[in-house]
């Protein structure tokens, strides 16, 4: 199954394809936009639907969380690169940061230094996680911290 964002495309393994379908049973929305960022599972669906798919008190959510056994997030899917800042802070929510700055295909994130290593992760993981999100729904090239 490929997953089309503008002029990328992104394949999507096993693991992830029975999430979304399982999403899709249990939200009656469907989406082919599911990552993985800090052992959360993330499915992005358009921005209507964002309510919906959470459920009356969080009744999907929590359904979904059970079936899964991991934290589950949803978001809107980006509308462009003015949404960046909203849909990053969704993604890493808890951890705060100040803002993010876009030069080119660079992203800058500006953070506290307890936020920026919370940010980062250990061996980088977490950039890691964040730069290849940027990179699928912005196509942006390189994250750093500031």
């Amino acid at each position: 199954m490929k997953l089309f964002i503008g002029k990328m495309t992104k394949t999507l393994d096993m693991r992830f394809i029975r999430y979304a379908n399982l999403f899709g049973r249990v939200t009656r929305i469907r989406t082919n936009h599911c990552f993985e960022y800090n052992n959360t599972i993330v499915f992005a669906v358009p921005r209507k639907f964002v309510m919906r798919a959470i459920g009356k008190d969080n009744s999907n959510l929590k359904q979904l969380n059970d079936l899964i056994r991991k934290k589950i997030k949803i978001v809107a899917i980006p509308q462009g690169r003015e949404d960046i800042e909203n849909f990053v802070s969704v993604i890493t929510r808890p951890v705060k940061f100040k803002g993010i700055e876009i030069k080119d295909d660079d992203a800058i994130i500006t953070a506290t230094t307890q936020s920026k290593a919370s940010l980062i992760g250990r061996g980088k993981v977490r950039m890691e996680e964040m730069q290849k999100i940027l990179q699928q729904y912005f196509a942006i090239k390189k994250l750093r911290f500031k």
